[in-house]
């Protein structure tokens, strides 16, 4: 069965990577043998997309075309697949090897694995291993969202996507056609920028609040992607890096040391509360909303509204 599906496998890379014009699933079943013997429809289309993920995983670049008349095709192109010869130093492995490590507790463990096997094969000296490099050092990035996967695989292939996503201050769920670009991790928190085509605009998502699966379009982006600086730029924006204008809120005591650590000046007002002004920019509202009863906002007003609204909406569950 292995070697069955190995060569399957070979056989659809060798006919994405051999055509100069996108190919439909009628012609790729007509062109690998063991496509042919598929039982029915449902089964071919179910063994083609496991063998297409397969291919993306082991790093074939596929793009999905969608051509005039609406219909999907797809094509391996060689331009795409084509890696300059690498060659790493002992410091260059070492970052890599730290990189990897990262992702241990994330579904990513294996590819982050594979990736430095896939290296090593690629010229990474023998002598040097980069696992044991700083090993004193034991980075964690934790991945829980469901949503993280097939976004990070949208963003790799430019693939538009839609998912039901709940902002803090709504009741209910609604779908977002998103043009994903990148995902940025910020306070503990995993973020999506892209283009929401609903709205004609560029939007941040927070994975926690996506519900449902991500469904993948066949279609392509629209509108033009930001260098990665800039999409960073943009996640620390929405997410409340960036400060205008100062806010005061009330602060239990004992309670809320991120906001203390932020704060530009404090005052104890007694009875178990401190009084805080802190940097007052985009996304405060949510971050206060996480401290629950240990934070009453001060001002300014509409802060306090936004407050008040995003725990109205929890409440409604």
């Amino acid at each position: 069965m292995a070697i069955a599906k190995a060569e399957r496998l070979m056989n659809l890379a060798l006919c994405l990577l051999g055509t100069r014009r996108p190919l439909s699933k009628r012609e790729l079943r007509e062109s690998v043998e063991a496509y042919l013997e598929a039982a029915s429809d449902d089964s071919f289309n179910r063994m083609f997309e496991r063998d297409k993920d397969d291919l993306r995983e082991l790093g074939l670049v596929i793009e999905t075309v969608e051509s005039l008349d609406g219909e999907i095709g797809y094509l391996a192109r060689r331009d795409s697949n084509r890696l300059p010869p690498i060659t790493l130093d002992a410091e260059e492995a070492a970052a890599l090897g730290l990189a990897a490590k990262v992702w241990q507790q994330a579904r990513l463990a294996g590819a982050a694995s594979g990736a430095l096997q896939k290296l090593r094969a690629a010229g990474l000296p023998e002598d040097v291993d980069p696992y044991e490099a700083h090993s004193a050092l034991e980075p964690r990035i934790p991945v829980h969202e469901a949503a993280f996967e097939p976004l990070m695989l949208a963003c790799r292939d430019r693939r538009p996507v839609v998912f039901d996503y709940r902002k803090a201050n709504a009741a209910q769920p609604e779908p977002r056609h998103v043009e994903p670009w990148a995902l940025e991790c910020w306070r503990g928190h995993w973020y999506l920028a892209g283009f929401d085509r609903d709205r004609g605009a560029e939007r941040v998502f927070r994975l926690s609040r996506i519900t449902g699966k991500v469904r993948s379009r066949g279609s392509r982006f629209g509108a033009p992607v930001p260098d990665v600086v800039t999409v960073r730029e943009t996640v620390a924006s929405w997410a409340g890096e960036t400060a205008d204008r100062s806010a005061l809120i009330r602060l239990r005591a004992g309670a809320g040391y991120p906001l203390r650590a932020k704060a530009t000046g404090v005052r104890e007002l007694g009875d178990g509360w401190d009084e805080l002004e802190i940097p007052y920019g985009h996304g405060l509202d949510a971050w206060l909303v996480e401290f629950g009863p240990d934070v009453v906002v001060l001002e300014p007003a509409e802060l306090r509204a936004d407050v008040v609204d995003r725990l109205r909406a929890v409440a409604k569950g």
